[in-house]
């Protein structure tokens, strides 16, 4: 895939942060939309003092991050070094390499990469994020020290990292505003990798910060900028169902549960008809299970009870008993329905074994699904199985946990 014309740096960084035209950027600096296609061109002129200084505020990143030459600089590559060391508080590392890094930089950066990406399943977020952190610093520090096909190999993974890092601000610790700040410099880093699937992951991943908080435009923006990705690349069936499923989340938290379930309609469709590409490695968090899984979320919230119990009756059977943090959102799911449905001892039976598993295994996710599901069940606070639900969510165990994480 050729690199795209003009200064991609600035296109990226405006659609990450919430403006999907150059319309939108130009109305929130307060100048005529033809600036904005200047900056955006092949060689963008440097900003007036107060526009620059409004960019580096709304876009979150330094001028020449955004791809722009100072007055009298000599042009250069650039590259996500300066402004993800900035995003993660990392130490600033010269911009020029100092050294040639051999072919096997690459290999040896990814294989760390990819054991995170298994360790997320298991290993607390408190331990594992300061090491997602350690190794996207060693990847800026790598970056401009390799060329051709290690750069782009060691980009792809410093992309991934600085993903996975986001996810576990957004799911696990819940920092929405710092996740925000790290996915647009994995984006940063997937456009250096020229990677447009690694893209579209990561911009999907940006719609559920939006999305959380009910902003609905700036979410369907995303996903939108998410599909245009996708179809740079070879596809798998996996990130498009995945895509309609992230879409059908924002949608149900919008409160537009029939758009998502009509969603999660088309992602079966082509879970159904399948497809010649294989899905990227690093796309380990989907398959039709997990799919079922949103579904069942989307019957719950769209008042569906029977529906929704029976599918995440099926989905709990068929999840691997490995899957702990996705169990404790299931289990969670299952005592909001019969919250629901008027059955709190049923309700709180479910509620009591997610905190079991989150005891072992913290996730911020399935512990908000817990304490959804006790707010739901006010009316039944005097019954039995809700004050021993009360003794375990705030058990020393459990509080500990929360607290600790």
């Amino acid at each position: 895939m050729s690199t795209p014309p003009g200064n991609p740096r600035l296109k990226a960084a405006r659609i990450a942060a919430g403006y999907p035209a150059q319309q939108n950027l130009a109305d929130a600096l307060g100048v005529g939309v033809r600036q904005v296609r200047r900056w955006e061109s092949a060689t963008p002129p440097w900003p007036q003092a107060e526009q620059g200084q409004a960019l580096v505020r709304l876009l979150g990143q330094d001028l020449e991050a955004l791809g722009f030459t100072p007055p009298g600089a000599v042009p250069a590559r650039r590259t996500v070094l300066a402004a993800t060391a900035t995003a993660a508080g990392l130490a600033a590392v010269p911009s020029q390499a100092v050294a040639v890094q051999p072919a096997t930089a690459a290999a040896d950066y990814e294989a760390v990469t990819r054991s995170h990406r298994r360790l997320y399943w298991s290993v607390a977020p408190a331990a594992l994020h300061p090491a997602a952190v350690a190794h996207a610093t060693l990847g800026c520090a790598l970056l401009p020290e390799t060329h051709g096909q290690t750069r782009a190999r060691v980009a792809a993974a410093l992309a991934e990292t600085l993903l996975l890092a986001g996810r576990i601000e957004f799911f696990d610790m819940r920092e929405p505003d710092r996740a925000a700040h790290t996915l647009l410099r994995a984006l940063q880093a997937a456009g250096e990798a020229d990677d447009a699937l690694l893209g579209s992951a990561i911009l999907a991943h940006t719609a559920f910060i939006p999305a959380w908080t009910g902003e609905r435009d700036a979410a369907v923006e995303r996903m939108t900028a998410a599909r245009t990705y996708a179809r740079r690349g070879p596809a798998s069936p996996e990130l498009l169902a995945w895509l309609d499923a992230v879409e059908a989340e924002c949608e149900t938290r919008c409160g537009h549960t029939r758009t998502a379930l009509h969603l999660i309609g088309h992602a079966e469709d082509v879970f159904a008809r399948g497809g010649e590409y294989e899905p990227p490695e690093w796309l380990d968090w989907f398959n039709p299970i997990r799919l079922a899984a949103f579904k069942g979320n989307v019957q719950l919230k769209a008042g569906h009870l029977p529906q929704a119990r029976t599918t995440l009756l099926q989905v709990l059977e068929e999840l691997d008993p490995s899957e702990e943090k996705q169990t404790t959102v299931i289990l969670g799911d299952l005592a909001a329905v019969e919250a629901a449905a008027g059955e709190p001892e049923a309700a709180c039976g479910y509620a009591v074994r997610a905190l079991e598993v989150l005891e072992r295994t913290w996730y911020a996710t399935g512990m908000e699904r817990v304490r959804d599901v006790r707010r739901a069940l006010a009316p039944h606070q005097h019954e039995r199985c809700v004050r021993e639900l009360d003794d375990r969510l705030y058990g020393w165990a459990t509080t500990v946990s929360a607290l600790a994480r």
